[in-house]
This record gives structure tokens, C-alpha cells and sequence, in this order.
């Protein structure tokens, strides 16, 4: 098994509990109060310009070429998440030049560009994945019996989709093929994941 694969099977607990999470339950059956998507809207869009920067910094410290160029590539992916809240945001009326970060998004994006900066790149790559292999069963699961037809429909059909798919695929090759299996990528892993519930957890009890 490779060691992506073996760090989100040590997490399924937590992937479980964000896939069952009220907040995701609510976009999948379509009753999520409007106040807090557009809340997490701009939460999230705050995270992702943190995310494009943790890839940014982990581009410049590649090793290689190649590691140089899938760190690249995947900041496009980001560019296009925003897009999406962009259209988000105009939709539900949300500023998100005005966003003011929330705890939960604070710790988390402190986080990631703190190992980016410290971190090697499998270190930074262990810490990322978490948020792209979570969305994609996140996404996976609620399209599981077809894209439903409410206002976050959307969302659900982003990250089903086969157009993210493949990033998440992408940084996990990151993690297979520069971090190393010890206790600091494993808790660097798994503290990622708690954010990600956080994150969640946040935007419920806006």
C-alpha cells in the first residue's frame, strides 16, 4: 500500500465524521441555511488563496523538475476552486475581499504555510492532502446516486467530478514519491484532517 493510501486509511474515522457532518449533510439534501454556505463560502475562499501559496512555496523548494512542474500545475487547480467561489460569491451576495478569517480557517491556514516555509516538500505534500483527498470522497459519496437537483448542486458537482479527480491524484504522487513514513508526516497528516472537520464545524455553528 502506498503511503497515501495508508494515511487516509488511518483516517477514516475522520473522513467519516466530516462525511456525516451536518454541515455536509446539509448541501447534500440541499437544507444547509443560505447564512452559513455563504459564510463558509468565504471561508474557504481565504483558505484556498493559503492553499495556492503552500503549493507556491513547495515549488520553489522541489527537488526536482518534475516535482517542480505537479506543484505548479496544481496551483491551477486552486485558480479554478476560486473561480468557483467567485460565482459563489456573487450569487449569495458574499465580498470576499472583505473576509475577515475565522479561528478554525486561521489555524488552518497558519498551519499549512508554517510547514510550507519550515517543511520539506513531503512534509507540505502530507499536510495538503488531507483537503484534496477528503473533497474528492466528499464529492464521490454525495454524487453517489446522481448530482441532485438544489442551489448546491454545484458544489457537489465539482468535486465528483473527473476534472479534480486527477489533482488529487497528483499530490498524492507528491506524498508517495517525497515524504517519508515517520510519526511527524502521520500527525502532520491527521492534524490537517482535524481542520478539515473544524472547518466544517465552524460554518455549522456560524
Amino acid at each position: 500500500m502506498t503511503l497515501s493510501n495508508q494515511l487516509w486509511a488511518a483516517n477514516q474515522d475522520l473522513g467519516q465524521a466530516c462525511l456525516e457532518h451536518p454541515f455536509v449533510q446539509g448541501i447534500a439534501d440541499g437544507t444547509l441555511e443560505e447564512g452559513k454556505f455563504a459564510y463558509y463560502v468565504g471561508q474557504d475562499a481565504f483558505f484556498l488563496e493559503a492553499f495556492a501559496r503552500a503549493y507556491s512555496i513547495a515549488a520553489a523548494k522541489a527537488t526536482d523538475w518534475k516535482g517542480f512542474t505537479i506543484f505548479h500545475n496544481l496551483v491551477g487547480g486552486v485558480l479554478a476552486e476560486l473561480q468557483l467561489h467567485q460565482d459563489y460569491a456573487t450569487k449569495w451576495g458574499v465580498n470576499l475581499h472583505s473576509v475577515e478569517p475565522g479561528a478554525a480557517t486561521r489555524r488552518y491556514t497558519d498551519f499549512l504555510l508554517a510547514t510550507a516555509w519550515g517543511g520539506d516538500v513531503g512534509l507540505t505534500a502530507a499536510a495538503m492532502s488531507p483537503c484534496m483527498r477528503l473533497y474528492a470522497f466528499l464529492g464521490e459519496q454525495l454524487a453517489r446516486d446522481g448530482i441532485p437537483d438544489h442551489h448546491y448542486a454545484d458544489w457537489i458537482r465539482t468535486y465528483s467530478s473527473a476534472d479534480f479527480q486527477p489533482l488529487t491524484q497528483q499530490l498524492e504522487s507528491l506524498v508517495d514519491n517525497y515524504a517519508t513514513n515517520n510519526g511527524l508526516v502521520h500527525s502532520t497528516y491527521r492534524y490537517a484532517m482535524l481542520c478539515e472537520l473544524d472547518f466544517f464545524q465552524a460554518a455549522w455553528t456560524v
